[in-house]
C-alpha cells in the first residue's frame, strides 16, 4: 500500500511540475481548474484516478476490427508466411489501374520480379522515415481502439519509386484477402498522398506500434496509415497499392453508408465514472478526449437529475449545467512499452530541443481530463460530457449525423443512495 501511494504521489507532484513548465497561460488553466484547490491533485481519491490513466495502449492490449473478413487472427505461422503476412516474405505490387488510361514508367510487381519488399522499405525507411502519435478510431466506434506510436515511411517515396507519367488521379490500396473474399480497400486523391502541409503528417506506410514491427494480429507487417482520418482509411495488411484515372473514390466502407472522407471528430468519453456512491460523496471523474480536425478548447461535464427533464434546446443541451474539467498535460511516461516511458527524440509532433509536444493538445490523439465531483443527495442522475472544439462549438455539432464520426454526448447513469 506504501508503494503504491509513493507511485500516486510522484505521478501527481510529476504531473504538476510538467503543466508548470508549459507556461503561464497553462499554469492559469490548471489554477482555474477543478483539480487545483489550495493544493492541486489534494484529494486521493482523484489522485488515484489520475495516476491510473494510461496513454499509449500496449500492442497487445488493441482492438482489431478485420471489416474485409481476412481472417488472419486464425492463420497459422505457417500459413502467414506463405501468404507475405511476416517481414521475410511481405511484398507490395505499385501498379497503374489496368481498368483506366493510367501510366507510370516503372510498375512494381510480382510478375516482373520488382515488387516492394521488406529489405526495399527498410532501405526506403533510413532516410525516410516518419515517427507520429496518432490514434486509432472506428467512424461509427464509441472508444478508439488504440493510441499508438505510429513508424513508417511517406507513401509518396513508393509512389515515386514507380515514376508516375500521366492521367492518375487516385490512389487506392488494397488489403491481404483469401481467394474466395473480395479485398479491403480504401483510396485517396493523389494530391494529399505526394504533398504534405508543412506541419502536418504523410500518409505512410506504418511497420512499427511503439517501436515493435507490427505483427500479423494487428495488420502488420505493414498497413497504411492516414493521418486525421477514422481506421476505415488505415487499412491493414496491405500487399497492393492501384494509381487510377477514375476520380470515384471506389473504399470498401462507403458500401456500409460511411462518408469515407469525414475528418476526425473532437468528442469525450468517460474512463473512470463509478455506477453508484453514498449521499454526499465527492466522486473523480477522468475521462479521455479525441482531438479532431476542429482541435480543442474544453472538456466539460453535467450532472442532472432524472426527476427533471432535460432542457430543450438543441443537441447540445447548452442551457445545461456545464463545468469545465482540468484537461492534464502530456504524460511523463507515454507507456505502450515504450523503453523507460519515453518517446523518441524524432517523433515529427514534438520538440527537437526539448522533447515536449509543440502543441497541446496534439491533434489525431487523445488527452486526459479530469474534475473532483462534489457530493450530491440520494437520487438517479445523468452524467454527461463534452468537448468544445477551437471553433468555439460544442460536441455534438457541427456534424452529428450517423456515419459521418460519433460524436453522441457520452451520457451515463449515476445512482446515488445510502
Amino acid at each position: 500500500m506504501r508503494n503504491l501511494e509513493n507511485r500516486i504521489r510522484e505521478h501527481c507532484e510529476l504531473t504538476r511540475r510538467h503543466f508548470f513548465y508549459l507556461g503561464s497561460a497553462a499554469a492559469a488553466a490548471w489554477n482555474a481548474s477543478p483539480l487545483a484547490a489550495a493544493d492541486p491533485l489534494a484529494d486521493p481519491r482523484l489522485q488515484k484516478a489520475v495516476a491510473e490513466l494510461g496513454y499509449l495502449t500496449p500492442v497487445d492490449r488493441g482492438n482489431v476490427l478485420d471489416k474485409g473478413k481476412a481472417g488472419v487472427a486464425n492463420l497459422s505461422a505457417e500459413r502467414l508466411r506463405e501468404v507475405g503476412l511476416v517481414p521475410e516474405t511481405w511484398s507490395l505490387e505499385v501498379v497503374p489501374d489496368p481498368a483506366s488510361d493510367s501510366s507510370v514508367e516503372q510498375p512494381l510487381s510480382r510478375a516482373l520480379g520488382n515488387a516492394l519488399d521488406w529489405n526495399g522499405l527498410m532501405k526506403l525507411a533510413e532516410k525516410q522515415a516518419v515517427r507520429f502519435l496518432h490514434v486509432c478510431v472506428c467512424t461509427n466506434g464509441n472508444d478508439p481502439f488504440h493510441t499508438t506510436l505510429w513508424e513508417g515511411v511517406p507513401l509518396r517515396e513508393v509512389i515515386w519509386l514507380t515514376r508516375p507519367k500521366a492521367n492518375i488521379r487516385r490512389v487506392y490500396y488494397q488489403s491481404y484477402h483469401p481467394a474466395n473474399v473480395p479485398p479491403f480497400q480504401s483510396s485517396l486523391p493523389l494530391g494529399p498522398v505526394l504533398e504534405t502541409p508543412p506541419g502536418q503528417t504523410p500518409v505512410v506506410l506504418a511497420y512499427k506500434m511503439n517501436g515493435q514491427v507490427i505483427p500479423a494480429s494487428h495488420g502488420g507487417p505493414v498497413r497504411v496509415v492516414v493521418p486525421g482520418t477514422y481506421g476505415s482509411k488505415s487499412i491493414k495488411w496491405v500487399q497492393r497499392v492501384v494509381m487510377t484515372n477514375d476520380y470515384h473514390a471506389n473504399d470498401s466502407d462507403a458500401e456500409l453508408n460511411n462518408d469515407v472522407e469525414s475528418p476526425m471528430k473532437t468528442r469525450a468519453r468517460f474512463i473512470n465514472a463509478p455506477k453508484e456512491i453514498a449521499p454526499e460523496t465527492p466522486v473523480a471523474l477522468t475521462g479521455m478526449a479525441q482531438v479532431g480536425v476542429s482541435g480543442l478548447a474544453k472538456v466539460q461535464y453535467c450532472v442532472h437529475s432524472q426527476k427533471d427533464p432535460w432542457p430543450a434546446d438543441g443537441p447540445d443541451w447548452a442551457s445545461a449545467d456545464w463545468k469545465d474539467a482540468a484537461i492534464l498535460p502530456p504524460p511523463v511516461d507515454w507507456g505502450g512499452g515504450l523503453s523507460g516511458g519515453k518517446l523518441p527524440a524524432n517523433t515529427s509532433q514534438m520538440d527537437p530541443t526539448t522533447g515536449k509536444p509543440l502543441q497541446w493538445p496534439m491533434r489525431y490523439t487523445i488527452v486526459h481530463w479530469a474534475a473532483l465531483q462534489p457530493g450530491l443527495p440520494s437520487g438517479s442522475y445523468d452524467l454527461c460530457c463534452r468537448t468544445i472544439d477551437l471553433n468555439g462549438i460544442a460536441q455534438p455539432m457541427p456534424r452529428p449525423f450517423l456515419r459521418t464520426g460519433v460524436t453522441a454526448i457520452h451520457r451515463l447513469t449515476l445512482v446515488v443512495k445510502a
